[in-house]
C-alpha cells in the first residue's frame, strides 16, 4: 500500500522515474478498484493527468499498466495510440480495448513498423487483415498469411497466389494454409515445379529426361490429390475448371486411378459425361464392362482409351492402389502386357500417350515396390543375409624372400 501523501509526492516529483511509478500505480489501482464511485472517478482523473506529462517514460509507464486489460479506459488508450512511436506500437499490438473501427483509419497512413505491430495482435479480423495486405508490402503479407487462424477468403487467397506465386516464402505460406482454394494450390504447385526445373542443384542431380519424368509425375499426382480432397468436400468447381482449361486428358485419368484417387476420377467422368455423380460411383464400383464402356463413350473418349480405362477400373476393384505400391506395379504391368499382346507390339496412335505413361509408371513403381520388399524382408529377418561367394581361382602365394 502507498499512502495518499506519498502518492502525491511521487506524482509531483521532478524525477520522471518517480512520476512514472505514480502513473503505473494509478493504472493498477484503477483496474483493481472496488470502492466508491468517487474514488474511481478520482483515479480516472489522475490517469488523464499523466497523459500530459512531458516525459515519455511517464506515459510509457501509464501505458504499461493499462496495456493488456480489457477494462482500460478507451479514451486513454486512444490517446496513447497517438503518442510517441514506442508507446503507440505497444498499444497497437497488445491493447484489447481497440476495435476495428479504431484501426481501419490508421492502416492507410501508418508506417511499416507500426503495421507490423498491428499484424501481431492476438486477434485480427479478416477485414482488417485484408486492409493490411492491401498496403502491398510483401513481408507484411507473408506475416499475415502465416497466421492460418485468420480467414482471408477464397478470392483474396487466389489473388495472392497469382501475385506472389514467384516468391518462395509466399508460396510456402500460401501452401501451408488449408483454406487455400484448389485452383490456387494447383497454380502454386506448377510454380514450384518450374522453380525445381530451373534449380541448379536439382538439374545437376538428375538427367534432363528423368527430371522431366519425375516433375511431370509429381504434377499429375498433385492434380489428382487436390481433386481427391475437393471430391471429398463435394466441390465440383475444381474439376470443372480443369476441364474448361483442357487439363483433363488420358494421362490424368489413368494417373487418378493408379494413385488411388478414385473420387477425383469419378468426378472427372461425371463432369465429362454430364451424369449424376452417384450414378458414376455406382458404375465404377459394380458396373459391367459394357456399362463402363457406355459411360466412357459419353465422356467423348475413343475406343482404345475406353477399353484401356475399363480394364483399369476392373483391376482397381480387386487391388488397393491408394497405399500399395506393389499392387500398383502389378496393375500397370498387366495393362502394359495386355496392350502389347492385343496390338502385337504395334501400339495405335490413340494409345501412344497412355502407353508412354504406363511405361514411365512401370519403372517408378518397380523401384518403389522393390524398396518396399527389401524393407519388409529386413524387418522380418533377424539373421544376416548370406550372399554366395563367386568361384575364383586360388590366389598365387609367393614364398617369402
Amino acid at each position: 500500500m502507498v499512502a495518499y501523501p506519498d502518492f502525491v509526492s511521487l506524482s509531483q516529483s521532478s524525477n520522471s522515474d518517480d512520476r512514472g511509478s505514480a502513473a503505473h500505480l494509478s493504472a493498477i489501482a484503477y483496474l483493481n478498484h472496488v470502492g466508491p464511485a468517487d474514488e474511481q472517478a478520482a483515479l480516472y482523473a489522475a490517469l488523464i493527468g499523466f497523459l500530459d506529462d512531458p516525459s515519455v517514460k511517464v506515459r510509457a509507464a501509464l501505458a504499461y499498466g493499462l496495456l493488456h486489460s480489457a477494462e482500460a479506459p478507451r479514451p486513454i488508450m486512444l490517446a496513447l495510440l497517438h503518442d510517441s512511436a514506442v508507446i503507440a506500437r505497444a498499444v497497437l499490438q497488445y491493447s484489447p480495448v481497440l476495435i476495428d473501427a479504431d484501426l481501419f483509419g490508421l492502416v492507410r497512413t501508418l508506417e511499416l513498423p507500426m503495421l507490423v505491430a498491428l499484424s501481431q495482435r492476438d486477434s485480427i479480423s479478416p477485414r482488417l487483415a485484408a486492409a493490411l495486405i492491401a498496403r502491398g508490402d510483401v513481408d507484411l503479407t507473408i506475416r499475415l498469411l502465416r497466421r492460418i487462424e485468420i480467414a482471408l477468403g477464397d478470392k483474396l487467397l487466389g489473388e495472392l497466389a497469382i501475385g506472389l506465386g514467384d516468391i518462395p516464402e509466399a508460396r510456402g505460406a500460401l501452401l501451408a494454409r488449408r483454406d487455400l482454394p484448389a485452383s490456387a494450390r494447383l497454380h502454386l504447385v506448377q510454380k514450384v515445379t518450374e522453380a525445381l526445373r530451373g534449380a541448379r542443384m536439382v538439374k545437376g542431380a538428375l538427367a534432363a529426361d528423368r527430371l522431366g519424368r519425375v516433375l511431370r509425375d509429381s504434377t499429375d499426382t498433385a492434380i489428382s490429390a487436390i481433386g481427391e480432397r475437393e471430391a471429398v468436400k463435394a466441390s465440383p468447381a475444381y474439376v470443372s475448371e480443369l476441364i474448361v482449361n483442357d487439363a483433363v486428358n488420358t494421362r490424368i485419368l489413368l494417373h487418378a486411378v493408379v494413385t488411388g484417387h478414385v473420387m477425383f476420377f469419378a468426378d472427372c467422368l461425371a463432369e465429362l459425361a454430364q451424369a449424376p455423380r452417384a450414378k458414376v460411383f455406382s458404375l465404377l464400383e459394380s458396373g459391367s464392362r459394357p456399362a463402363l464402356n457406355a459411360l466412357l463413350a459419353r465422356c467423348g473418349l475413343g475406343d482404345g482409351t475406353r477399353n484401356l480405362l475399363a480394364r483399369l477400373v476392373l483391376h482397381a476393384r480387386a487391388s488397393d492402389l491408394a497405399d500399395d505400391a506393389a499392387a500398383r506395379h502389378y496393375v500397370v504391368t498387366a495393362l502394359t502386357e495386355e496392350l502389347i499382346a492385343e496390338h502385337a507390339g504395334e501400339i495405335p496412335e490413340e494409345l501412344e500417350e497412355a502407353f508412354a505413361y504406363l511405361s514411365e509408371q512401370n519403372i517408378m513403381l518397380a523401384r518403389k515396390a522393390a524398396r518396399g520388399v527389401m524393407r519388409a524382408f529386413a524387418d522380418e529377418t533377424s539373421l544376416p543375409m548370406t550372399l554366395p561367394v563367386p568361384d575364383a581361382e586360388p590366389l598365387l602365394v609367393l614364398p617369402a624372400a
